[in-house]
């Protein structure tokens, strides 16, 4: 709620010191805008910053393609497939079920289990 007031706040200061300075004191803003934008010096960096824009566009557009399909591909899950565990590392469900066989340490054979 702070927050909203100070915004408003700042909104109120703005506007009646912007309506104070009037059209004279804009015009003024925008000619030094306009000077400055023209300047010779800034227009050559501007240049400069075109030319390095169109020059890596095509690697960005790859690489944000790229990293689109990945995402796509995660959330749909029709990711890489992963390789299946082997079979011997788990047990089947018929052989649990079946009761293990207990070998008497003395005797050497095999016996059934007790219940």
């Amino acid at each position: 709620m702070r927050g909203k007031i100070l915004f408003a706040a700042g909104l109120a200061v703005g506007y009646v010191l912007g309506t104070r300075a009037g059209r004279e004191r804009y015009e003024q803003i925008a000619n030094a805008a306009k000077g400055f934008w023209n300047d010779p010096r800034v227009q050559k960096r501007v240049d400069q910053v075109e030319d390095f824009v169109k020059e890596k566009a095509p690697e960005v557009a790859e690489f944000v393609s790229d990293g689109a399909k990945k995402v796509v591909d995660q959330v749909t899950g029709r990711g890489p497939k992963k390789p299946a565990k082997p079979a011997a590392a788990k047990p089947t469900a018929a052989a649990a079920k079946k009761p293990a066989a207990r070998k008497s340490a003395a005797q050497g054979t095999a016996t059934a289990p007790s219940s």
